[in-house]
């Protein structure tokens, strides 16, 4: 059986990612930081809808660097907390919108 626990990240590991390709990290890294900096929004929003989109997705790394960068962006707990919460709805949400799919293919009278 596969083990399924997610391995810790190492400094090893995210310099092998970069070594197999350096173009595409050194992209990615790019993009990161375009979408995180200063816009319309500003970047404690984004960290905030970030830390929303790290728990629907269910990514533990995710969930702790945007839970850590919303903190440096002075987050309160609360707030961070009320982003989960929004999360939370939105995949609840989900299901509930889609039970309209299951009451459709069991027919009605």
């Amino acid at each position: 059986m596969a083990d399924l626990r997610l391995p810790k990240p190492t400094r090893e590991m995210m310099e092998r990612r970069r070594a197999l390709a350096p173009a595409t990290e050194d992209a990615f890294r790019a993009f990161s930081k375009a979408v995180f900096s200063e816009g319309a929004l500003d970047p404690l929003t984004k960290q905030l809808i970030a830390v929303a989109v790290a728990h629907a997705t269910q990514c533990p790394w995710c969930i702790e660097g945007h839970v850590k960068a919303a903190r440096r962006a002075d987050a309160t707990d609360e707030q961070i907390m009320e982003a989960i919460w929004v999360a939370a709805e939105m995949r609840a949400g989900a299901a509930y919108a889609h039970s309209l799919k299951a009451l459709d293919l069991m027919g009605g009278d």
